[in-house]
């Protein structure tokens, strides 16, 4: 088959039209695959569905609540993203019918594919915390995981003065998983400039059996916890929130006792699944995620499905640094598909989260499948280093714009 023959698209009847690949979700996976595709097979019918009319560099959001960063610096529109000669389907994504090879949107347009890629990110449960959706933005109550409440979790820090600062971790996985961790480094690091870390009270309770799952940055994290004095405790999952009394009522997952905190500072990460529409559709494994082989990243039951990101199945972390590596072998294996050829392409489980430990400070922690560490630079990345953390607020943001999206790096 010559590569302009598989690129061809026919249209498919009783679909209200019809592409050779679909990519459902407009954010760094879809977008990174997309210009990839483009860049290997010249001319191919590519569309990508997504709603949204904006385009978020998330990992910066850390530094927003800190106090580093405008938030309208991790922002573009969506439009100035979608690759060139890729359509854009501004809908949400209702179903996935992978018998007949299409998708229904939210606007009930039926979208035939040839070949489809599943990457529509992770969903965000805030109503999954008794609560907490009342209290959000209020009374100290905020959370980075969120473009609109972001800004409120420097104002709570910045305005902060004494009490109990408490900062939480879901017992689901999220993406970014350093992320909640993070934010409580930086608030401890904002207290002492101010001169109020006696008067204050830093907690952190997470779902997670442990600090962080790699050893080697573990051990350098428990350090910074009791460098810095706080408070953590493990299989504690936040279940409520009472934002007028200022109270937050957790369950060990052992035991299931519940405990409640006042809290005069509260930064909540909220639990998270894949999308409602993966969650209850046939392309997900037991536990809701799109349920693709580790190595290939091809489904496991329908040979013309691909899916890579957050809502994948992947056994690793939910990371823009995971997806980088993904996307290349996904693609390698899509066109090897497309042009009718073996799938070569092997991803091997590589992801990295840059840990901020405080202003200045950042471990960059990179491993596998194994939980391994994979390090890139030719020193010890379990150190706190200035150097790392200027690649997190200089480097990472540039490299994402023009190099990732753009199908470079």
């Amino acid at each position: 088959m010559t590569a302009a023959q598989a690129m061809a698209s026919p249209a498919q009847e009783g679909t209200d039209e019809h592409h050779k690949v679909v990519i459902i979700g407009g954010g760094n996976a879809g977008i990174s695959v997309a210009a990839r595709l483009m860049r290997k097979l010249k001319g191919l019918d590519v569309a990508v569905i997504d709603p949204s009319d904006k385009h978020y560099y998330q990992p910066l959001w850390t530094l927003v609540g800190g106090g580093v960063v405008k938030k309208q610096a991790t922002e573009r529109s969506e439009a100035s993203v979608i690759p060139k000669g890729v359509a854009w389907i501004r809908d949400s994504v209702a179903e996935i019918c992978p018998e007949e090879n299409a998708v229904l949107t939210g606007s009930r347009k039926r979208i035939g594919y040839d070949y489809l890629v599943v990457a529509p990110g992770i969903q965000v449960n805030w109503g999954k915390v008794e609560g907490l959706e009342q209290a959000l933005g209020k009374n100290g109550v905020c959370s980075n995981y969120s473009y609109d409440l972001v800004d409120k979790t420097w104002e709570f820090i910045n305005g902060f003065q004494g009490g109990t600062a408490l900062f939480t971790h879901p017992a689901t996985p999220i993406k970014c998983g350093g992320a909640p961790q993070k934010i409580a480094y930086l608030a401890d690091d904002t207290f002492r400039k101010k001169g109020l870390r006696d008067k204050a009270t830093i907690l952190f309770r997470s779902g997670q059996p442990s600090i962080f799952a790699v050893e080697k940055y573990a051990k350098t994290l428990r350090a910074v916890v009791e460098r810095k004095g706080i408070d953590a405790k493990f299989r504690e999952s936040l279940v409520a929130v009472d934002g007028e009394a200022q109270e937050a009522t957790f369950e060990n997952l052992d035991t299931k006792e519940r405990t409640v905190i006042h809290y005069d500072l509260l930064h909540v990460v909220p639990p998270m699944s894949a999308p409602d529409f993966i969650r209850s559709g046939p392309l997900a494994n037991a536990d809701g995620w799109v349920d693709v082989d580790r190595d290939t990243l091809q489904h496991v039951r329908y040979p013309n499905v691909f899916s890579l990101g957050d809502a994948s199945s992947l056994p690793t972390s939910k990371t823009g640094a995971a997806i980088r590596k993904q996307a290349p072998v996904l693609v390698k294996n899509l066109v090897a598909a497309i042009l009718g050829r073996p799938l070569e392409g092997k991803y091997d489980g590589y992801t990295a989260c840059p840990l901020v430990t405080g202003y200045g400070k950042l471990v960059m922690a990179e491993f596998d499948y194994n939980n391994e560490p994979r390090e890139t630079f030719p020193f010890d990345q379990s150190k706190e280093r200035w150097t790392m953390y200027q690649v997190k607020a200089r480097l990472l943001p540039k490299l994402y714009w023009w190099g990732i999206l753009k199908g470079r790096a």
